[in-house]
């Protein structure tokens, strides 16, 4: 695939299903996402890869974690937070780790794991397989963040939900540039 046509193309798909990459091709994934811009090489990222089984523990640690948030949650809400990690075959949890950098603000780093991110899903998406970045009450809970191991230092970036498209990308609206881009002075 062509890197203009993908960048230019680059949507979201809220619905995937089975088949999710394959090992290989979680590997090749997982290559683009450490090319991620990386102010002094401190690698501030990690991903936490999440399918099979391992998406029912993800599920209970939602519904605990919103029953601490909300004792007083529906049945319903916790349906939901119980079926979220369904919506795909396999969840990449990206996770940043703010370092103490005196030319490297956090804030830095931070965006180095949202490019790494973006990465994934356009790998995804150039192989063929469709993604969605979440994030949500559950990325910045620590009752979610304890259970899967975060250290007081790490942050969740978000939730990256990737299979198979299970439908048509929707079409993306055409934007005026002149409304983002302005020359300076």
């Amino acid at each position: 695939m062509n890197a203009i046509d993908l960048l230019l193309g680059r949507n979201s798909a809220p619905r995937v299903c089975e088949p999710a990459p394959s090992a290989q091709e979680l590997d090749t994934l997982f290559q683009a996402a450490v090319r991620a811009p990386d102010h002094g090489r401190l690698r501030p990222w990690r991903f936490l890869t999440i399918s099979g089984e391992a998406r029912s523990k993800l599920a209970e640690v939602f519904v605990e974690a919103l029953l601490q948030r909300n004792p007083a949650s529906t049945e319903a809400e916790q349906d939901k937070a119980r079926t979220s990690p369904f919506r795909a075959p396999l969840l990449v949890v990206v996770v940043a780790k703010q370092l103490e950098d005196p030319k490297v603000p956090a804030v830095e780093q931070l965006l180095s794991a949202g490019c790494a991110a973006h990465s994934i899903l356009l790998a995804a998406q150039a192989m063929g397989y469709g993604g969605v970045w979440r994030t949500g009450d559950n990325a910045f809970d620590g009752t979610v963040m304890r259970h899967l191991g975060l250290a007081s230092d790490e942050v969740i970036v978000g939730f990256l939900y990737i299979g198979t498209p299970a439908r048509a990308y929707k079409p993306l609206p055409v934007l005026a540039l002149e409304d983002y881009v302005q020359q300076w002075p």
